[in-house]
């Protein structure tokens, strides 16, 4: 892979425009700040990718977490997630539900969106759907802003976890 900072901005975008679930602006965004060697790394670029999210203010904020599908939610049984929500969710089994599995899902995913406004977000790697559903039913209680909060937190986390395997697909399949 040619260095992000040596990338032309159509490269840029579309190598790192769904590292944020369907929100490319912050992949602009960061092209347009200007790119240094110091973005040249998973860490680098998720600094700079964090800092545009963080200095955007509250209304796209809240954009970026509407554009998150629901956790084992309709569109997921319908296949129409990214690739890479479509990934992530299989690794964490939310395919293989069952329907009591399901229905809790769909519960506690109308209750969280009706409450907050925007879909539960979680880093799901390293959890299993028994572990994702506790920490759903844990979050839910919690109060807007500390959910909204948190749910930036995870959106962070899955944006470096993609960087990573981003930059580590790449590097395994150089010469």
């Amino acid at each position: 892979m040619i260095p992000p900072s040596e990338m032309n901005r159509a490269g840029f975008a579309k190598t790192f425009g769904g590292v944020y679930e369907c929100s490319s602006w912050i992949a602009e965004q960061v092209y347009d700040t200007g790119l240094t060697a110091l973005e040249d790394s998973a860490g680098g670029l998720s600094r700079a990718m964090v800092e545009v999210v963080e200095q955007a203010g509250h209304e796209p904020q809240l954009a970026l977490l509407k554009a998150h599908p629901d956790l084992a939610g309709r569109l997921a049984v319908r296949g129409e997630l990214t690739s890479e929500s479509t990934a992530e969710q299989a690794a964490a089994g939310l395919g293989q539900c069952a329907p009591e599995q399901y229905a809790a899902f769909r519960r506690l995913n109308e209750r969280y969106t009706q409450k907050f406004g925007f879909p539960f977000i979680l880093a799901v790697r390293g959890y299993d759907r028994d572990g994702i559903l506790e920490c759903f039913q844990s979050r839910v209680d919690n109060e807007v802003d500390v959910e909204f909060d948190e749910a930036l937190i995870q959106v962070h986390r899955i944006a470096r976890l993609r960087l990573e395997a981003l930059f580590t697909k790449d590097t395994l399949s150089q010469p």
